[in-house]
């Protein structure tokens, strides 16, 4: 599986609390999947710029249509304002026909945990996706 690695973009204060996202994104077909993957490399790089941004990573796992996000941020105004913001809105706009399913989990920790454990991230996803 294609991993972009946990890129630190801002280094949080030692006493900061993170706000952490991950998700888990189904495409519906296999053709969808190379439009999928380019353009969440557009909206990694923005992340790599976001005001609020500590850090971001994502999984790629194109046989199985399968991709996860997994980021932290200073706090939720943060990543909403990211994924409110170009290129980020238009990218999902644009994929949502393509989209099967998606399923996202959200929680804080200190941020000297950083960077989250993918494992973490992938449990709390399956629980999510129980509760739905």
């Amino acid at each position: 599986m294609p991993t972009l690695r946990w890129t630190t973009v801002n280094k949080p204060a030692p006493d900061a609390q993170a706000f952490v996202m991950a998700s888990r994104l189904e495409v519906r077909s296999l053709s969808d999947v190379p439009r999928f993957f380019l353009r969440s490399l557009v909206a990694w790089k923005q992340v790599t710029g976001a005001p609020g941004a500590f850090g971001a990573s994502l999984i790629a796992d194109p046989l199985k249509r399968t991709f996860w996000t997994l980021s932290a941020w200073e706090d939720k105004d943060a990543l909403y304002t990211y994924a409110r913001t170009e290129p980020h809105k238009s990218i999902m706009t644009g994929l949502r026909s393509t989209m099967k399913q998606s399923v996202f989990t959200f929680w804080q920790v200190p941020a000297s945990d950083l960077p989250i454990d993918w494992s973490d991230a992938k449990r709390r996803l399956a629980e999510q996706e129980t509760r739905a």
